[in-house]
């Protein structure tokens, strides 16, 4: 295995991760700004406020993106697992 392989590997995988975690993030950001902006305008400053509506919707967001993030899962997985003769030669 080449340093050059080794390092596209570790991209690769480090963007299947960054894809997947994007959903559950990208909601938590959106549901984020609009609880701030609400606390903002109605200026109820708790802090607990925040946690309960985005812990609801990136579990709504977890839920609806599950089929999407198995099927990249298990592609990835089945071209590690197929191409490991490859890699150790």
């Amino acid at each position: 295995m080449s340093p050059e392989f080794v390092i596209g590997f570790g991209r690769q995988a480090i963007e299947l991760c960054l894809m997947m975690a994007l959903p559950m993030l990208g909601v938590g950001l959106a549901v984020g700004v609009v609880v701030s902006i609400i606390q903002a305008a109605t200026q109820i400053q708790e802090m607990t406020l925040t946690f309960i509506p985005k812990i609801v919707c990136m579990f709504i967001a977890l839920l609806l993106a599950l089929p999407w993030l198995m099927e990249r899962m298990t592609t990835f997985t089945r071209d590690v697992l197929v191409n490991i003769p490859t890699y150790i030669r």
